[in-house]
């Protein structure tokens, strides 16, 4: 039996708080590997989503010289204040305009587990200020989003980002690479929003309606989820119903919302 008077985990004088996912990154080798992807220069606009104890930010502030963070855990924001090289945003993440942080950001992160794709979606909104994301994340995260159709990783996910965004999975890190250790392994992504000028003209709420409809029922035809949705909204193309919603590009869902639009 559990004792269910345990004392808190505490990490480099912090207590976790569980119900944020705190899982904080340790090992040199990753933090090393992640900062050179990342590459930072002085005068850049850069932002870390989720600083923890500071074990990516204080390689990053080393090249970059200054460094807004994004901070839910009031314990932790309140460390980073007390910096004057540091911006703190204190907030939740998902409902913080990126857009408002100012032009040309690079965003970062070891971004918590249980908020990753919602955030990944809230951050489309912001998408044209940015420059690159370099993010860790759950591996099986960065699969759907990279995922190629007819794949099972393949889902709505991968057909929004991959339409606004040129993604690399870049390399995988291990459990142990983290304080406490999660049960998953992560990966890190890099994430370079596409030019306005390879764009289709569509309406991203639409194609997410479009895509929320299509993969509702997935292991079906298309005829029978999007099917009737489409009909309800008088669509008389020939976009082919035939096929699984996981058969279908991501250039094909985006020409089907340009054609409902």
């Amino acid at each position: 039996m559990k004792d269910a008077h345990r004392a808190p985990t505490r990490i480099g004088g912090h207590t976790l708080r569980k119900r944020f996912g705190q899982h904080f990154l340790r090992d040199a080798a990753v933090i090393d590997a992640l900062v050179a992807a990342i590459d930072p220069r002085p005068g850049e606009n850069l932002v870390e989503i989720g600083p923890g104890l500071g074990a990516l930010s204080l390689p990053l502030l080393q090249r970059a010289r200054r460094l807004t963070v994004v901070e839910l855990d009031r314990d932790l924001a309140a460390r980073w204040r007390a910096r004057d090289d540091v911006t703190v945003v204190e907030g939740d993440a998902l409902r913080v305009d990126f857009a408002a942080l100012g032009p040309e950001l690079r965003l970062v992160g070891n971004l918590p587990y249980n908020v990753s794709t919602p955030l990944l979606l809230h951050l489309l909104e912001s998408a044209d200020g940015i420059i690159d994301q370099h993010f860790m994340l759950q591996k099986e995260v960065v699969d759907r989003m990279t995922a190629p159709p007819a794949c099972a990783a393949y889902g709505r996910l991968s057909v929004l980002l991959q339409w606004r965004y040129a993604m690399d999975a870049l390399f995988d890190v291990p459990p142990q690479a983290f304080s406490p250790p999660p049960r998953v392994v992560s990966a890190v992504v890099r994430m370079r929003p596409r030019p306005l000028s390879q764009l289709r003209a569509v309406d991203p709420a639409l194609l997410g309606q479009v895509t929320a409809a299509a993969f509702s029922q997935r292991r079906k035809l298309l005829r029978h989820a999007l099917g009737p949705w489409l009909q309800a909204r008088g669509y008389c193309g020939d976009f082919d119903l035939q096929r699984r919603a996981e058969e279908v590009s991501v250039d094909a869902y985006v020409e089907l919302a340009c054609a409902l639009r």
